[in-house]
């Protein structure tokens, strides 16, 4: 695995908010174990950056400063967020892995030493194509989309996608990255 070198963390599901409905930064309700645990990575010396999809930008109903306002006060280093409506042709939205790529090269990151974190499947694609650690939280669509991986819904990258681990919770899931640091030191 080798060094742990940044977190990519998705927001709706993974650090807050309900199953299927996104809220906006004036909205969301942050999981209680959200900031202590970007907080120990942190300490850990792990870069943390969101990795977040939100269409509600280009829709108008959002802005990215408040986003990025939000992010960072809960702890974030970096914002990446693809602002883009479905079928745009971007290739910064999720399950596509630009958001990750443009991190990786302005943060000078070997993507095979980060991990992503996401509670959609979504997140593991866009993870397995930069060649990057997967952890499936189980605090928003988690369930729904292991369901559908288990019935064999899924093919192609989406079937490739599988977790490297299955977490509860972001704490859970900061508890896993950290462990894996103390192998590799």
């Amino acid at each position: 695995m080798g060094v742990i070198k940044a977190v990519f963390i998705d927001r709706d599901g993974t650090i807050g908010g309900v199953e299927d409905k996104v809220l906006y930064p004036n909205e969301m309700i942050i999981f209680p174990e959200v900031e202590e645990s970007i907080k120990r990575l942190k300490e850990k010396g792990l870069l943390i950056l969101s990795f977040t999809n939100q269409p509600g930008i280009s829709r108008g109903e959002a802005n990215r400063d408040d986003f990025e306002v939000e992010l960072k006060s809960i702890g974030f280093d970096r914002i990446y967020l693809c602002p883009h409506e479905h079928n745009t042709g971007c290739n910064c939205r999720k399950p596509l892995p630009g958001m990750l790529l443009q991190a990786a090269k302005e943060n000078d990151l070997d993507l095979r030493k980060c991990v992503v974190i996401g509670d959609r499947w979504t997140d593991l694609v866009s993870a397995q194509e930069a060649g990057s650690i997967k952890i499936l939280v189980q605090t928003g669509a988690e369930k729904k989309d292991l369901k559908k991986y288990e019935d064999g819904q899924y093919f192609g990258k989406y079937k490739e996608a599988y977790p490297d681990y299955i977490a509860a919770n972001i704490k859970d899931a900061a508890q896993w990255i950290l462990n894996q640091c103390k192998e590799s030191s």
